[in-house]
């Protein structure tokens, strides 16, 4: 009896809202985007864009926000790793574009807007570096010689 008494009393979990996650590549920079129904809050690593310390980089990871009309209706939460400062930033760009786009469900205006001002925002580059080779101190350098 007392078992049944403690099942209808357990209260019922809330549903998780829709979260769409989206990915985004420079150089060794990955970078994955999770974006949500909220207040228009953005964090990169737990830490807030308005405290990022690069203000170069804060631009370019702010730029896909300027093509969404002001308050966000979202909350964008992303995690990177690997890489170097800039690598990230535009890595997190790539990421959080491509976030937008698929929360507004595929808005052809705001896809035009973005192919319009960098393509790289939505197309990953896909230059790498290219790897050292023997003979030489870097990739294409050769070593000199100077005994005469």
């Amino acid at each position: 009896m007392a078992d049944e008494v403690a099942k209808k009393e357990k209260p019922k979990r809330a549903r998780k809202k829709k979260q769409i996650v989206e990915r985004g590549k420079r150089k060794e920079a990955i970078a994955r985007a999770s974006i949500k129904a909220g207040k228009g809050v953005v964090r990169i690593n737990s830490v807030l864009l308005s405290a990022f310390p690069n203000p170069f980089a804060r631009q370019i990871i702010s730029e896909p926000l300027t093509f969404v009309q002001q308050p966000f209706d979202f909350d964008v939460d992303v995690s990177v790793r690997g890489g170097g400062m800039m690598g990230q930033a535009q890595a997190i760009r790539t990421a959080i574009a491509r976030a937008i786009l698929s929360f507004k469900k595929g808005d052809e205006e705001l896809k035009k807007a973005f192919a319009d001002y960098d393509r790289f925002i939505l197309v990953e580059d896909a230059r790498r570096v290219e790897p050292k080779k023997f003979k030489g101190p870097k990739a294409r350098a050769r070593f000199t010689k100077s005994y005469r």
